[in-house]
């Protein structure tokens, strides 16, 4: 049963590029609200989705596959809030966008984490910006975790600095 409530409240954007390709971004929103009965609450998510990502209302009937890096992040991540998590899990969302949307990217996601309460559990490999928005942080290195801690107490650690924060 926890399981079960776990899965249901916990929410993973596919932000590889696989996202629904093929479908549009209303459908793509339409998909990620698939398990809400609620029609009052897929309404204010969907409303909450543009009111973040503005841009996804512009390219409504656009398909996904033809959306810039950057607009199809925002998509994982708008498809993902459909869906009414309580926990989301990212991975790379830096990864092959346009470095002036990064900072947007990651603006949202703080915006996610503390307007709305959504835990996120990130995993970046730019670990500036990472540490720069998280409360707490693991530093893994082929696979395991070499340093752990609260991100400001690692952000000013010499040996992290000189090792993965270029000095």
């Amino acid at each position: 049963m926890a399981d079960s409530v776990l899965f249901q409240s916990t929410t993973i954007p596919f932000t590889e590029q696989v996202d629904f390709a093929n479908l549009t971004v209303d459908e793509n929103l339409v998909m990620g609200a698939y398990l809400q009965n609620d029609a009052a609450l897929n309404a204010r998510n969907r409303d909450y989705v543009f009111s973040i990502f503005p841009r996804l209302q512009e390219r409504l009937k656009q398909t996904a596959g033809t959306l810039s890096g950057g607009e199809q992040q925002m998509l994982a991540i708008g498809r993902a809030l459909m869906g009414n998590p309580k926990f989301l899990m990212l991975d790379e969302p830096s990864l092959g966008i346009a470095p002036r949307l990064i900072s947007t990217i990651f603006e949202k996601i703080v915006e996610i984490n503390r307007n709305h309460g959504i835990t996120i559990l990130l995993v970046e490999q730019n670990a500036n910006l990472a540490l720069e928005i998280s409360s707490y942080a693991y530093v893994l290195e082929t696979g395991r975790v070499v340093m752990a801690g609260e991100s400001k107490r690692l952000r000013a650690d010499p040996q992290l600095k000189a090792t993965y924060l270029g000095g």
